[in-house]
């Protein structure tokens, strides 16, 4: 899985005017956590972490703080403002090479389905699915194949394998279906 770099600064237990105030510089108070290690409180910039939150794709985040101190860890929560729809907080859960680790992975589809050569239409209904593996063996997307897919038939989470990968969504997670449409059904 790829890695992302970031730099933040520690920062103590504030209250509202505190927090509002990193607000005002451009900085978002973050919380790492997990794995038996204290509390970290810290702030990164704004711009550092855009890389990071608007993008399909999931990370592996190495945290360089201020102090010396580096951690690895994976997007755990995220906090939004309702109206500007800016990150007000971000929350890690520090992880190691040997625990597995759950995380949304992004779902890629390959192959010209059978169905949609027939005249139906082919829905993606799942763009990520959650696994659980060791931080080696997470891959980067899960690629699915479906050219076998058929008229009024899906995928699901249920039927994917995966090597030294566990899908913890729930198996009736529908990913992709070949809908029928009135000219499919015409013919």
């Amino acid at each position: 899985m790829k890695h992302f770099e970031l730099s933040g600064a520690v920062r103590e237990v504030g209250n509202k005017a505190v927090i509002k105030a990193f607000r005002r510089q451009g900085l978002i108070p973050c919380n790492l956590y997990g794995l038996g290690i204290e509390n970290v409180l810290f702030t990164v910039s704004e711009k550092d972490v855009k890389g990071l939150l608007y993008t399909p794709s999931s990370f592996i985040v190495d945290i360089n703080l201020d102090n010396g101190s580096k951690y690895t860890a994976v997007l755990h929560e995220l906090q939004f403002h309702p109206v500007k729809d800016n990150c007000l907080h971000i929350d890690f859960l520090a992880v190691n090479e040997e625990k597995p680790i759950a995380i949304n992975v992004p779902v890629t589809v390959t192959g010209h389905p059978v169905g949609v050569q027939k005249g139906g239409k082919f829905v993606l209904n799942a763009k990520s699915l959650r696994v659980s593996a060791t931080m080696a063996n997470l891959p980067d997307v899960l690629t699915i194949d479906t050219t076998d897919l058929d008229i009024d038939k899906r995928i699901v989470a249920g039927d994917l394998k995966f090597d030294n990968i566990d899908i913890v969504s729930p198996k009736a997670t529908i990913i992709c279906s070949v809908k029928a449409t009135r000219q499919s059904k015409s013919e």
